[in-house]
Order: C-alpha cells, then sequence, then structure tokens
C-alpha cells in the first residue's frame, strides 16, 4: 500500500499548487539569461520585469486605483505594527485602534513607541466590535483593525465603511486574495506573504498616495512608505524570490476566476467544516456565528484530552498542523487560498470517524 497523502492545515506557511511549485522550480533552476531567480541582481531588467508584472497582478485582482501605492517590503506584518505608526504618527498624533485579539493587541503594543494610542474598541475573543460602535477621535491619524483575527478565529464579514472617519488601515495578512475587496474604502492595507500571497519573505503594502505623502521625515529609508514608492520598492535590496512567486500566485488566482472565484471555494471550504463541528455537540466552536473566519476554522473537543489524542491521530494519518494557537488553545484548520476542497474533505471525514470511535 502507499503512503496515505499529506495535508497541511498550517497558520504559517501555507501550501502551493503543484502548477506554481513547477513554475517556481523553472525560476529558481534558470529565469532569463540563463541566470536563476536568486540570483538576478535588483537593479537589471528582469528584476524590474519580476516587480513591475507582480504588482500589475495586484492592481488587477485588487482593482486598486491609480491613486493608490503598491509597495513590496521587508519584516513581515508584524514590522508593519510598529512602521506604520513610526510613518504616521509623531507630533502628539493620535492612532485609533480596534483591539479584537491576539494579533490587534500586538499591533497595539508594537505602535505604542511611536504614536499615542487611542483603543477606539475592544473584542472578546468570541465575536468582533460593531464599526457602528467605535470610538474614533476625530483628530486621529487613522484607525487600525486586523481583518482576520487568526488565532481566536474571527473574521469581519467585509471592510468596515467609516463616512467621514481618519483613514482605515486594515492589517489582511491572514486573508487578503481570499475575497473581493473595495480597496478604496481603506487609506492603506498590508499583508505579509506567506499565508495567501506566496512564501514568506515579502510585504505588500497598498496605500493611498495621499497618505504616503504625509508620511514622517525622519523614518529610516528603507521603512519610509514616501522613499520606498519613489523608488518602486527598491530602496534597499527587495526580496524578489518572494515578490516573483506572488506574481505567480496572482496570475493563478486570475486564471482561476478571480477573487470571486476564490471567496466562493473558500467559503465552500469552510462551511463543509462548519457544518460538521455544528453537527451533534462532540466538536464545537465558540465563535459568534457572525464573524467565524472563513480561513482561521477554530474548534474544540470535550476534553483537552480528546485533543491530545485527535491531534496524535490526525499526525498518524497525513493531517498536520492543526493545533489551535498557543493563547487561545484548541483546534484549528487554516483554510487558506491553496488548502483544497479535497483536503477538506479529507479532513472532514477523518473528523467524522474520530467522532465514531472516540465519541
Amino acid at each position: 500500500m502507499g503512503k496515505e497523502p499529506i495535508y497541511s492545515f498550517a497558520s504559517g506557511q501555507s501550501s502551493l499548487p503543484a502548477d506554481i511549485l513547477e513554475t517556481v522550480r523553472a525560476d529558481v533552476a534558470r529565469h532569463q539569461d540563463g541566470l536563476s531567480v536568486l540570483e538576478l541582481p535588483f537593479t537589471c531588467r528582469e528584476a524590474r520585469a519580476i516587480l513591475h508584472e507582480t504588482e500589475a497582478g495586484f492592481r488587477d485582482l485588487l482593482s486598486v486605483p491609480k491613486d493608490y501605492e503598491v509597495l513590496f517590503l521587508q519584516g513581515g506584518a508584524y514590522a508593519q505594527f510598529g512602521i506604520l505608526a513610526m510613518n504616521l504618527g509623531g507630533d502628539g498624533r493620535i492612532g485609533a485602534y480596534v483591539e479584537a485579539g491576539h494579533w490587534s493587541r500586538r499591533a497595539v503594543r508594537e505602535a505604542t513607541p511611536w504614536i499615542g494610542v487611542h483603543r477606539a474598541a475592544l473584542g472578546d475573543g468570541l465575536c468582533l466590535p460593531l464599526p457602528d460602535k467605535w470610538d474614533i477621535p476625530p483628530q486621529a491619524a487613522y484607525c487600525h483593525y486586523t481583518s482576520n483575527e487568526s488565532a481566536e478565529g474571527l473574521q469581519f464579514p467585509a471592510e468596515p465603511h467609516l463616512t467621514g472617519a481618519p483613514p482605515l488601515i486594515a492589517d489582511m495578512t491572514a486573508d487578503l486574495l481570499t475575497r473581493p475587496l473595495d480597496v478604496g474604502k481603506l487609506g492603506l492595507l498590508y499583508a505579509s506573504s506567506q499565508k495567501n500571497l506566496g512564501i514568506a519573505g515579502v510585504t505588500v503594502v497598498i496605500a493611498a498616495k495621499s497618505l504616503v505623502e504625509r508620511c514622517a521625515k525622519d523614518v529610516p529609508a528603507p521603512f519610509h512608505y514616501g522613499q520606498q514608492a519613489r523608488e518602486r520598492s527598491k530602496v534597499n535590496t527587495p526580496p524578489l524570490f518572494a515578490i516573483a512567486v506572488a506574481g505567480h500566485v496572482c496570475r493563478w488566482l486570475i486564471a482561476h476566476g478571480g477573487l470571486d472565484a476564490a471567496a466562493e471555494r473558500n467559503t465552500r471550504k469552510s462551511g463543509l467544516l462548519y457544518s460538521h463541528i455544528e453537527r451533534d455537540g462532540f466538536y464545537s466552536s465558540p465563535i459568534d456565528p457572525a464573524y467565524r473566519s472563513k480561513v482561521s476554522v477554530r474548534f474544540h473537543l470535550p476534553t483537552p484530552q480528546l485533543e491530545e489524542r485527535f491531534l496524535a491521530h490526525a499526525r498518524e494519518h497525513g493531517f498536520l498542523h492543526l493545533e489551535g494557537h498557543s493563547g487561545v488553545g484548541g483546534l484549528r484548520a487554516s483554510l487558506y487560498n491553496f488548502v483544497t476542497l479535497r483536503a477538506v474533505e479529507a479532513l472532514s471525514e477523518f473528523m467524522k470517524e474520530f467522532e465514531r470511535t472516540n465519541g
């Protein structure tokens, strides 16, 4: 008998489809002019083409308005927690923050040295505060929220619409490119790449030019949104390999129906798991159904001992990385864009069998 298939539901580095992996393999083996993509200097024509084509992919998928910049930076979304405040803070400015989960709490912590933090809303870890209840000071430089709290399994159903409010800033690391998005409702969004955009190494920042022009002057050049915009993300050496993979991801999504089709696939995948979780009480989700994430499915079993047994049996059968976040506990299946329906169907079947023999 052959080995059982391996399915990863990791919250960090996500799976990639076989055809993208083949394209990446060709890039590594030999790119244009006989050089690997790993060897290209970022000043050469081929590197400029990779940057241009990847930016074009994001603009196409997200219908990015012309008066927005698309930047490819480094340090992950975690770095952006502080870099954002460095750029838009200072001089007694206030940043309003929706603190609704693990990652937005970290965003607050990292921003605090650079801007006066005002908590516009607090979540309880089981649901999300409604935007019309957010307390946003009119003088705030911006209002920041996290669109998908991956640790808790919470997700805003859509980007909030705040009439007359300061620019809205979104950490979209967990769900960018998983559904359509009205970029024009946001002043700036950012997302690191390891979940839905390819491999770790690049952080995409999409920002209104009017906001970029307001950046503080004393920010180090590699972190300065304005300087990076003027230099087309080449103030310092860009992570070209990760940018190239992100470009392949964009082209794959375009070829497979764009973000409407991606949203349909992700709704189907998460719906399959939630319908099983809700079925008869053996599995459970504490999250308010209105805010259950379609990419970070959190669930629990009746006892911690059963959860440990579940994880051990899952590993034996090829279902990997189902541990819940260390600060939350329980179990979690991360269903990013390239986690296939077949993988979710197989996990659902495993869950049914585990319940049959342990329920």
